[in-house]
């Protein structure tokens, strides 16, 4: 069939305009394209911060202003072509060097947020824990109440730029709760302790006791052959923790911190003191519910960062002149000042 001219006309004229429409459009779309998987222009990671309630327009301004993209035009136009505008979350982010739009873009959509770390050392009190995260800056709020001394995992916690403070806390004494109640499940029955709030009470004890993990076992021994011979457990972290209540202090004990009057004065007091010195750790928990068979009733500071054991007091007083011996040998070695 052959076109009347008036009709072919008029299809050349649509034809001709979808081409100039689609043309351009093409084009626009491929090199918007090849720009989303161009290398970024900076040479190290940059970190931008992109607020709650921030427009599209905001959020690529934000990018450009921090270095991380160069069009923002570009930016919003992919964001839209691509349906990612309404996807774009709220947060502070670590971009990669050379990350391309479309890395960007991707980080963004995903949420993937910049997370800090705040690490806890086992064997911290809890005075030394609230210290610790009312000086972690990218944390907000105000201190919530101590919590109970050992209540605490002592761990390290990923967080989000303005996480507060109390949730973190809430967070660490969580963890320390399901802890407990996990290893406690486990733990040997064999050993005299009727609570699991018992056995994070000598935990704490073997926490300050010691930093070496083969050592916590058989000191915890130890002061389980005490409690079941009722002798008094003698530890000095105990009279530490009852001369300054968890507060951070490097003074050597004195007799006259021996004779302190106080529940957690462990040479003065028989059994546990009535609640933690300090917040354990996993290893110290394990090493109480488990605990090393041994015959020993003492032990003693060796003079090199470990503990020498003894099953009489008889060993044990040789193993304290051997101390005192090495101490006495180092510091005649130290040069004169």
């Amino acid at each position: 069939m052959t076109l009347s001219l008036p009709i072919r006309r008029v299809v050349l004229v649509f034809a001709w305009t979808v081409l100039s429409l689609a043309v351009p459009g093409a084009a626009a779309w491929y090199w918007t394209q090849t720009w989303l998987d161009a290398p970024g222009p900076y040479s190290a990671e940059i970190i931008a911060d992109l607020p709650k309630g921030a427009s599209l327009a905001g959020i690529a301004t934000r990018l450009q202003d921090a270095g991380v993209i160069e069009r923002p035009i570009l930016f919003r136009a992919a964001a839209l072509l691509s349906g990612n505008a309404r996807r774009l979350k709220a947060g502070e982010y670590a971009f990669a060097p050379k990350a391309s739009p479309r890395m960007i873009m991707r980080k963004i959509t995903a949420g993937d947020i910049l997370q800090h770390q705040i690490s806890i050392a086992e064997g911290l009190s809890t005075h030394e824990v609230l210290a610790l995260v009312a000086a972690t800056e990218p944390l907000s709020g105000t201190m919530p109440p101590p919590p109970p001394e050992g209540s605490l995992l002592p761990e390290t916690y990923n967080f989000p730029r303005g996480e507060s403070r109390t949730a973190l806390i809430a967070r660490m004494q969580e963890a320390q709760k399901l802890l407990l109640a996990s290893v406690w499940a486990e733990r040997n029955e064999q050993i005299p302790l009727a609570t699991p709030e018992a056995a994070l009470i000598l935990a704490s004890i073997v926490e300050k006791e010691t930093g070496i993990t083969a050592e916590r076992p058989l000191i915890a021994g130890v002061f389980y052959n005490r409690l079941r011979l009722g002798m008094a457990l003698q530890s000095d972290p105990t009279v530490v923790y009852a001369r300054d209540k968890g507060a951070p202090n490097d003074a050597p004990i004195s007799r006259a911190d021996l004779a302190i009057k106080s529940p957690f004065n462990t040479y003065k007091q028989p059994g546990l003191p009535p609640a933690p010195i300090a917040n354990p750790g996993r290893a110290a928990l394990q090493a109480v519910l488990h605990p090393a068979a041994t015959d020993a009733l003492y032990f003693a500071a060796d003079g090199s960062g470990g503990h020498a054991f003894a099953a009489s007091l008889e060993e044990h007083n040789k193993n304290v002149a051997r101390l005192r011996a090495r101490e006495k040998q180092q510091k005649n070695l130290s040069p004169k000042k």
